[in-house]
């Protein structure tokens, strides 16, 4: 459940917006459930992590994301590593209740 996001700092509330508002509804669905997900547990290193992830193109994040397209060993971090596990998940991105069982 994602957390009530008037509970967190400007910071981590720029980074839930950001996530959720990338410009294609595949990287909005992936990217913004993921950090919605995890952003109150986040480490302030692993939201530096983040918003360097949020630098790259939507096209590039959702091909990695989904696997259409390997991550280049350039661009690897745990960030990253981390949300391709997530969202390789069936259904990643939508809520439980319409995730394919």
């Amino acid at each position: 459940m994602p957390p009530d996001t008037d509970i967190l700092d400007p910071r981590r509330r720029r980074l839930v917006f950001r996530a959720h508002h990338r410009g294609t509804k595949e990287a909005d669905l992936m990217i913004g459930r993921f950090v919605a997900t995890n952003i109150a547990s986040f480490t302030p290193a692993e939201l530096d992590e983040l918003e360097a992830v949020l630098e790259y193109p939507d096209v590039d994040l959702a091909d990695w994301l989904s696997g259409r397209r390997p991550i280049p060993p350039e661009c690897r971090t745990p960030m990253l590593d981390r949300m391709a596990v997530e969202c390789a998940d069936s259904g990643a991105g939508l809520p439980a209740e319409l995730r394919p069982r």
